[in-house]
């Protein structure tokens, strides 16, 4: 969710969710069958929320709302870019978005659709890293890719380690 935040610090920046929108296009047009996981640190983190003592349960499940909005946003600029695509969440959202289920996203994938899962694995206490992650295993994806807004691995978080190594190869 991060990434769609841009240079603003906070929210969506249009410019890069076009931008998005159009990379996932040219895999699409590749033959590539996309499925998309997108977290919602842009909209809200939960983490200084819980130091004031809000419930972890109620921030987790206000991420995953956020990542449903973020979900929202991806399919209308995939739909701009003529690129079909489905929301699916991990929690019931009648009228806004699909519920998840693993056999209709297949399907969705096998017809050429974008799946978007949103609202992580639909539980507190698991990050979208562990969704996506999950998602990738029900569907059976050949890859799990990971975006985000740092270069590579590192051994540590680069972001609030600065002496962290940046490794050129994994095994």
């Amino acid at each position: 969710g991060e990434a769609l935040q841009g240079e603003e610090g906070f929210g969506i920046d249009p410019a890069v969710l076009d931008r998005m929108a159009q990379e996932v296009k040219e895999l699409v047009e590749l033959g590539v069958q996309v499925g998309v996981v997108i977290g919602g640190g842009n909209l809200f983190r939960g983490a200084g929320l819980a130091e004031a003592g809000m419930n972890r349960v109620v921030g987790d499940h206000m991420g995953m709302l956020a990542t449903v909005m973020n979900g929202l946003a991806m399919r209308d600029a995939l739909h701009r870019a003529y690129v079909n695509a489905r929301v699916m969440s991990a929690i019931p959202l009648k009228g806004v978005c699909d519920d998840y289920n693993w056999a209709d996203a297949i399907s969705q994938l096998r017809q050429g659709r974008v799946v978007i899962f949103s609202a992580g694995t639909g539980n507190p206490f698991f990050t979208t890293d562990s969704a996506a992650c999950l998602r990738g295993i029900e569907i059976e994806a050949d890859v799990v890719l990971k975006a985000t807004k740092v270069d590579g691995v590192f051994s540590a978080d680069p972001v609030a380690n600065p002496d962290a190594e940046l490794y050129d190869k994994l095994s």
